[in-house]
């Protein structure tokens, strides 16, 4: 499940009730968010005394713990009042309302009614805001760890998105319009920060690099990669400093991902390209990257990163086939996403100097591609689940000759393949292996960002 996710937990049972079933219900229920992988936080389980001493009790245990999402467990029914009052405290934390099954005795099956609690609060939730999941356990059925997992990490990567920080090396390379953020409500909305830093700052940490770094980087390269041909010395040593003085602002400020002017900055002034620096940057740290200050493709690869816990690499549309698109990368891709060892082309691009270019295999199988959009105070994300194929033989004009295949992968959509065209939100969507669309769903849900995808 990746970062240990922590739940709170409180179940519920009407005084009459025997509480020795409702203890050992929400015993039962409580032991199996463990078994899937989360840090569960119980209290013990709450009737509805007349004065609310058990509600209060509860409360007052909660808010002793630091959880990522609450679980509200009814293991029987329960008058709606007694529930409120036990989480009204906690109106800020996600909350799953979980509604238990009753046990089958011999030829008879027993229930204690927790469908009739649960349905009789969840309207009331809605109404008094909270940001809640609800699901039901059926008779004769498991219960539904999917859609359990699915929002206990939507209710993790919004506990982490809020407080991250995305370095960002310059400003709006090649003036573009869709990389552009509002930091306002970009922070109101989802607690993220962009810290803007000078690429001056990045050149005096190059000349600070240490020889013997300098060489134990050269040796990574050399183990772990394949040189496709022999770089020049400059661009190998050029290469490994600009990783090691990215490295170092990354630790000095804590950043959770990182963009930067690309084609106006390293480009332009560096005179080399930085694709063989960032594809070592990755080998080196988990971190969330993507060039041409692309910030809000920078939060899209913490969303994911976070949902998902594996890497969140960024593609870009090169052409649209019948069933969905061609999408590569000109410079890098994390070795998470790479199908074998690293493959790595020294090449230029016209009339920037030369530099180390990715060139590796992608893996292929079902993929999710999704991008965060703003307008204001106004976001959205788009999300497509399609299959992911080796691409056909291609190449980019204004290689050096040879031209190089660039990582890239042939995506065929699920969806109606004209109606995501119409909806594209950027030159920029992050790729994730699986079928993500279940986790990004429940993060808009709880985020209050609306989620756009095509049937």
């Amino acid at each position: 499940m990746g970062e240990k996710i922590t739940a709170g937990f409180v179940g519920f049972g009407e005084i009459n009730t025997p509480r020795e079933l409702v203890e050992r219900k929400c015993g039962q229920a409580a032991d199996y968010l463990a078994s899937l992988g989360l840090t569960v936080k119980v209290v013990a389980p709450v009737a509805d005394d007349p004065d609310g001493k058990q509600a209060d009790r509860a409360a007052g245990e909660l808010k002793r713990e630091t959880f990522d999402l609450l679980v509200v467990c009814l293991a029987g029914w329960i008058p709606s009042w007694a529930v409120i009052r036990s989480i009204e405290a906690f109106k800020d934390k996600p909350v799953l309302l979980w509604g238990l099954t009753g046990d089958r005795d011999g030829d008879r099956f027993v229930t204690a009614a927790a469908q009739a609690g649960t349905t009789a609060i969840r309207r009331t939730l809605q109404e008094m805001g909270f940001r809640f999941k609800y699901v039901v356990d059926r008779l004769g059925q498991a219960a539904p760890a999917e859609r359990i997992v699915s929002f206990a990490r939507a209710a993790r990567a919004l506990s982490r998105l809020r407080g991250a920080t995305v370095g960002m090396a310059g400003y709006r390379d090649m003036r573009l319009y869709g990389t552009l953020y509002d930091a306002a409500s970009l922070r109101a909305r989802l607690g993220v920060e962009v810290e803007h830093f000078e690429l001056l700052e990045v050149a005096r940490y190059m000349d600070e690099v240490s020889e013997p770094d300098i060489e134990a980087a050269t040796r990574h390269i050399r183990e772990n990669w394949d040189l496709i041909r022999e770089p020049r010395p400059e661009t190998l040593r050029s290469t490994v400093r600009l990783c090691l003085a990215l490295k170092r602002k990354i630790a000095e400020r804590g950043y959770d991902a990182l963009s930067y002017s690309d084609v106006d900055g390293i480009k332009k002034f560096f005179k080399f390209a930085p694709a063989g620096a960032l594809t070592l940057l990755h080998d080196q740290l988990k971190i969330c990257s993507i060039p041409e200050n692309d910030s809000l493709g920078a939060v899209t690869q913490l969303i994911t990163a976070f949902l998902t816990g594996a890497a969140s690499a960024y593609l870009e549309f090169y052409e649209f086939t019948p069933a969905g698109a061609l999408m590569g990368v000109p410079d890098y891709v994390p070795a998470e996403v790479v199908d074998g060892r690293v493959r790595i082309l020294p090449n230029a691009f016209g009339d920037f100097g030369e530099g180390l270019l990715n060139v590796s295999r992608l893996k292929t199988g079902p993929v999710t591609i999704a991008r965060l959009a703003g307008s204001g105070s106004d976001y959205l994300l788009h999300a497509a689940f399609g299959t992911a194929k080796a691409p056909l033989k291609w190449e980019e004009a204004g290689w050096a000759p040879p031209a190089p295949q660039l990582p890239s992968l042939e995506i065929d959509l699920a969806g109606d393949s004209e109606a995501f065209i119409q909806n594209v939100l950027s030159q920029h969507y992050i790729l994730s292996y699986g079928d993500n669309r279940p986790l990004y769903r429940d993060f808009c849900s709880l985020a209050g960002i609306r989620m756009v995808e095509e049937k």
